[in-house]
């Protein structure tokens, strides 16, 4: 049985426990739209964010490099709720490697299409950079409302959660570090 009859098939028997009848007019293609939307959502389950950092280029520059309000959306492992919010991005060249700047996008779009926890994102994606540019520092933080808290549970919509993780010269120099946290606020 292919992965999209699977999950069709997991959809079908959850709308069942729920006491829903699936065979009614509004519920008979849920099944498979929400098969496809898993599919796309976890897309980045079977992929590396290290592996999107395909273009580097030696270009001397040895200063921050951040792309800022990257937007992202993922899932909640503990509710699979959506969690949103944007990433910012920085890191300081080492021998004047840099990378194209979509890819550090894009290493945030595989590392949230997974099941996850905002801590283990902003890791994931820092650790990303660091293997596979060898940068002098990487800063990673990520700004996130998580619907876990806003539609359930505590209820608290508009609050936010920010995670960051620092390596390198980003973790050992408080004046680096603060400059890249001025120019994500800026």
């Amino acid at each position: 049985m292919s992965d999209q009859k699977k999950i069709e098939k997991a959809v079908y028997q959850l709308l069942e426990a729920l006491g829903e009848n699936p065979e009614r007019e509004g519920l008979l293609e849920t099944p498979k739209r929400v098969a496809r939307m898993y599919q796309e959502m976890f897309s980045g389950l079977n992929q590396d964010p290290k592996d999107q950092f395909t273009a580097v280029f030696s270009e001397g520059h040895e200063e921050v490099v951040l792309v800022k309000d990257i937007p992202f959306y993922s899932m909640c492992e503990h509710h699979l709720v959506p969690f949103y919010g944007v990433a910012h991005v920085a890191y300081i060249p080492s021998d004047g490697r840099v990378t194209g700047l979509s890819k550090l996008a894009r290493a945030v779009e595989v590392a949230s299409k997974r099941p996850q926890l905002q801590e283990r994102l902003t890791a994931q994606v820092a650790h990303a950079l660091e293997e596979a540019l060898k940068p002098k520092g990487v800063f990673v933080m990520i700004e996130a409302e998580h619907m876990c808290m806003t539609m359930r549970g505590i209820k608290k919509p508009g609050s936010k959660t920010v995670t960051s993780v620092a390596r390198g010269v980003c973790q050992s120099d408080k004046d680096v570090r603060q400059e890249i946290i001025s120019m994500i606020h800026n």
